[in-house]
């Protein structure tokens, strides 16, 4: 399996999960931004994609995104539905002068916005979120498992 990271953008892709609500798009950096070098920055496309990794551990369902530049007011973490995690936030565009002459645009601007599908072991209304370093992260605990309860039977006889 090690062709797959390699055709998705070698990294590990949730391609395959059931919980993830993203779309796999064909285009996907067909035009980036240093395709648009010439181009103003106000038409450079939206970062849609944030950077997430979603990790479990045996307590919770750990989410980290990647947004370098924002602060934590520009950022939301929501929850929909009952057990959609939804991320969401907007990178506000440099000011244009017009004696200003761009040369690459590369840093992309806009809203974004990630929805997770949770299994029904999410504790959702004890979701916690925390951003450091333009590094958000969102801990969501999950329920315990019960654990089967066992109970002696004396043997007479």
């Amino acid at each position: 399996m090690s062709l797959i990271p390699s055709i998705f953008g070698g990294r590990r892709t949730n391609a395959f999960d059931p919980f993830s609500l993203d779309v796999w798009d064909p285009f996907q950096g067909f035009l980036t931004p240093s395709a648009l070098a010439n181009a103003p920055a106000k038409d450079v496309a939206a970062f849609t994609n944030a950077k997430v990794d979603w990790r479990e551990t045996p307590e919770a369902h750990v989410f980290k995104a990647d947004l370098p530049g924002l602060k934590k007011e520009e950022v939301k973490v929501e929850v929909e539905d009952g057990n959609i995690l939804q991320i969401s936030g907007e990178r506000s565009s440099e000011n244009e002068e017009k004696s200003d002459k761009w040369h690459r645009v590369e840093r992309s601007s806009g809203k974004f916005m990630r929805r997770f599908r949770l299994p029904e072991n999410a504790k959702m209304e004890e979701v916690k979120a925390s951003m450091e370093n333009g590094v958000l992260s969102v801990t969501v605990p999950k329920v315990p498992e019960k654990k089967p309860e066992v109970k002696s039977i004396d043997i007479s006889g």
